[in-house]
């Protein structure tokens, strides 16, 4: 049964889950569209998202130190860039930052790349940030979200703002394939990880060998007091309606991404938005 609760270790689920990402790389490489980057002026679907929730914080990025943790193949590390950023970014795949290197290269943009897990990012990363930035799609893959706040923290330099992105807990507790809104699978964390085996994923039409891969459920309040406890000041909380990938064959294409049908829209978040700041 997808999604059954799994006794694992982190190594081992951390050695399972890069086998799958490792493979990603060449069928996002694919699927995420990256002729578009030719055209000097083309920002991410979730970067231009982003840019616009962070404006009440930071009008600008001109100038400003980014720090990109979870980057996959930079797309919107690119995109960050191209928003006046200089940008260093972390993944722990390191076919991933092949793929984002390679795509820095062919646009002519500069970055810093650096090979880490995200729970080890202080140590590995050099110098620290007027922003530390997440895209969707990563706490989940996080067992210990403690450590991941004082990575963040420890980031930052003084007056420095963190802003993440991610899909709602209450979405990923829902039945992607039931025919309604019908509530399947653990909010809650219990100290084990879910275990998945799937072929396929968000991006792209290939196949994968390396199909196991474990996620750790995280409710919203986990998030919050994990950034508090890392003695970050939380400055705003936001949910919204719209995901950009297709959480189930039933949502439905609008701009920015994928929605439940209109009739369904109102009853369920499908991501949160935190903007937190180290204090001066």
């Amino acid at each position: 049964m997808a999604g059954e609760d799994a006794a694992v270790e982190w190594h081992e689920a951390r050695e399972a889950n890069l086998a799958n990402w490792e493979e990603r790389v060449a069928l996002h490489e694919k699927a995420y569209g990256l002729e578009a980057y030719d055209d000097p002026t083309h920002l991410s679907d979730v970067v231009r998202h982003d840019l616009v929730a962070l404006e009440r914080f930071l009008p600008s990025l001109a100038g400003l130190d980014v720090c990109h943790l979870q980057c996959h193949i930079g797309t919107d590390t690119l995109s960050l860039a191209r928003a006046g950023a200089t940008v260093t970014g972390v993944d722990f795949s390191p076919e991933a930052l092949a793929a984002a290197a390679r795509l820095f290269e062919r646009q002519a943009a500069d970055a810093t790349w650096v090979h880490s897990d995200v729970l080890e990012a202080r140590a590995a990363v050099t110098g620290d940030f007027d922003l530390v930035y997440t895209s969707v799609g990563t706490i989940c893959w996080l067992a210990d979200l403690d450590r991941w706040a004082a990575q963040i923290a420890g980031l930052l330099r003084a007056g420095g703002l963190f802003y993440i992105r991610d899909g709602h807990p209450a979405l990923y507790s829902l039945d992607e394939n039931a025919e309604g809104l019908e509530i399947r699978y653990r909010y809650f964390p219990n100290g084990q990880a879910q275990q998945w085996d799937e072929e396929t994923t968000y991006a792209g039409d290939g196949t994968l060998a390396s199909t196991r891969t474990y996620e750790w459920p995280h409710p919203l309040s986990e998030v919050v007091n994990a950034l508090i406890g890392a003695g970050l000041q939380i400055l705003r909380l936001d949910e919204d309606t719209t995901l950009p990938w297709r959480f189930s064959d039933r949502m439905v294409e609008v701009p920015g991404g994928y929605a439940w049908p209109e009739d369904e829209r109102d009853r369920v978040p499908s991501t949160f938005t935190v903007v937190a700041r180290r204090p001066a």
